[in-house]
């Protein structure tokens, strides 16, 4: 069940149209600056967008592309094998800067995220291999989770937009201890918007999203998640992130925030802290 969340919780297909199974905005989310989007393409499926004032990555989640961007006479081409799923390892991807034209098309079909932020710079069209992604692992015990920093803040160079992917085995916490990003404190705290959006492992797999608030009317969500959903994290402290027994949970993590630097600076909650010393 989920306790009234203002809209940061966003259960699938409450946010879809038709071109995306969801489709985040900053108009949408009451922000000014991330954005997150899935495409599903049919075998043999085509989907074109412009990034306007947007950096957009291009993550297969299930299925492999191929990324073509045109910027005037420019043209770029990336094949993208993707994955099985995102329970299968890490994939490669696509960066696509803002002010230019993109068609992702799939011969086998699949389900491919667009992270995106809006943005200042206009930095080159590029691919991430998939051997090239950082895998951290974060934590210990039942806490402890599999990190991938494919476009982290020192790993991947883009203008705004910061993305991870979490992978928490079944039974187990992530984004633990909680931790908030929502003031801009030089060298101790950034100030980010987030999206978390989930897949769960297996049939009737379900987790559960606990953001709570920072200062007076923050904000506050209890969600049982499951695959498809999101959840919007504008301020506050966020996490735990808990995985069903027997069921693997996904997170893609997506921010951006209007810092003059791009940098993923965090605080962790006093009180569960005290115990942990942050993550360990």
């Amino acid at each position: 069940m989920s306790r009234p969340s203002n809209g940061l919780y966003v259960p699938r297909g409450t946010a879809a149209d038709a071109h995306y199974a969801l489709d985040i905005d900053p108009e949408r989310a009451g922000w000014t600056h991330s954005s997150l989007r899935v495409v599903e393409l049919a075998p043999g499926g085509t989907h074109m967008f412009t990034t306007g004032d947007s950096e957009w990555i291009v993550l297969p989640l299930g299925g492999g592309c191929t990324v073509r961007t045109k910027d005037g006479m420019e043209e770029e081409e990336f094949q993208l094998l993707g994955r099985r799923s995102v329970f299968g390892g890490v994939s490669d991807f696509a960066y696509v800067p803002r002010e230019a034209r993109a068609q992702i098309a799939s011969g086998a079909g699949g389900r491919f995220a667009l992270a995106g932020a809006k943005c200042e710079r206009r930095l080159p069209a590029r691919y991430g291999p998939a051997p090239e992604v950082p895998v951290e692992d974060r934590g210990s015990g039942n806490c402890a989770r599999q990190v991938r920093n494919f476009a982290a803040a020192d790993v991947f160079d883009c203008d705004r937009l910061i993305a991870v992917e979490v992978i928490t085995p079944g039974g187990n916490w992530s984004s633990y201890p909680p931790h908030k990003h929502d003031e801009h404190l030089p060298g101790v705290e950034s100030r980010l918007e987030e999206i978390y959006y989930f897949e769960i492992e297996g049939p009737d797999g379900f987790g559960y999203q606990r953001v709570f608030p920072s200062r007076e009317g923050g904000s506050d969500v209890l969600a049982e998640v499951r695959t498809g959903d999101a959840v919007l994290v504008p301020d506050g402290w966020h996490g735990p992130s808990i995985a069903q027994p027997g069921h693997a949970m996904y997170y893609l993590n997506v921010m951006a925030g209007p810092g003059a630097d791009r940098e993923w600076r965090i605080r962790f909650h006093p009180e569960h802290a005290e115990g942990t010393g942050g993550y360990r």
